[in-house]
């Protein structure tokens, strides 16, 4: 019987190295499962598809040729690749293997995105995950759509069809004082309190900066903007320094930064965190790092989030 298609197939390996191991026919036969004469036939036309004698076959035993001690460890080479390569593709398919790429926007910087990381390499050690914090919404956004990000921590509202979203929880948004400042001694400040104030904004393109407009003009005045930033991180550095007040999610008081004072916002006083990811996108390593989100913040998607499937 010839070798199927006129070529070595890996079955004929295995059959061969099971020979050449076991050095007997019928134990290489018990070991592979299988009748001894197929096995036989197998092996011959291994030896005729090469054109080389691979073993020498005696009424006791079987020995192997110097071309065949040679083949053997090739051929060992090879099983031992293709089976590397087998767990690898099924380890990748299981989403035990990859790359994942998160990206958040300013304060999940400090919290979420931190104890994310954390949790990823001690349940997915061979995961290569890569974060980029304090970006803005529309960036967030963009860079899922084009695949530079796999997930973002963002806050809504966002107005994409071809993203799946879904809310995370809601912070209390908080307001950063200056140390010395008088409001800074109480126990809460409202929004206006905050009228005769400068304030230090986020871009115009975030989703923190029309929160804070429209708060202020609820309240029956335009806010005096001194800065406007990008990132979260420099808006605090710049109340430390003295530049003015700042309305922002109760997190960002984890960053410390010495000479800030955070008090509780008065009346409206939460922001939503939301996770987002691609549409239909149900790769198992995302599937994965979904599920260790969910263990960090347990009630995620249970008010039907915000548009979307459940995370």
């Amino acid at each position: 019987m010839p070798c199927e298609g006129g070529a070595v197939e890996l079955r004929h390996l295995r059959y061969f190295v099971a020979v050449a191991e076991e050095r007997h026919f019928g134990r290489a036969a018990a070991r592979l499962h299988m009748a001894q004469p197929p096995l036989s036939q197998q092996v011959r036309a291994l030896e005729a598809e090469l054109g080389v004698v691979l073993l020498e076959r005696t009424t006791r035993r079987v020995e192997l040729t110097a071309a065949g001690a040679a083949y053997l460890l090739r051929a060992r080479a090879v099983l031992a690749a293709v089976d590397d390569a087998a767990a690898e593709a099924r380890r990748i398919g299981a989403g035990l293997v990859g790359r994942l790429a998160i990206g958040c926007v300013g304060s999940a910087s400090y919290t979420l995105l931190p104890a994310l990381a954390k949790r990823l390499r001690a349940e997915l050690p061979d995961v290569d995950v890569t974060c980029r914090g304090e970006v803005l919404v529309p960036d967030l956004v963009e860079s899922l759509r084009r695949g530079a990000l796999d997930l973002a921590l963002l806050r809504p509202p966002v107005d994409a069809p071809d993203l799946r979203v879904v809310r995370l929880r809601r912070e209390r948004l908080v307001v950063a004082l200056p140390t010395d400042h008088p409001l800074a001694r109480r126990a809460r400040v409202g929004v206006g309190d905050l009228r005769a104030e400068p304030f230090v904004l986020h871009a115009r393109r975030s989703v923190m900066h029309s929160l804070v407009v429209g708060l202020c003009r609820d309240a029956g005045f335009e806010p005096a903007v001194s800065h406007e930033v990008a990132e979260t991180s420099t808006l605090v550095q710049f109340v430390a320094a003295g530049l003015g007040v700042a309305v922002v999610p109760e997190p960002v008081a984890a960053l410390g930064v010495p000479g800030v004072t955070h008090r509780p916002l008065s009346g409206r006083t939460r922001v939503d965190l939301a996770v987002a990811t691609r549409a239909g996108d149900d790769a198992p390593l995302l599937r994965r790092a979904l599920a260790q989100l969910r263990h960090l913040v347990p009630d995620a998607g249970v008010d039907a989030g915000v548009h979307g499937e459940p995370a």
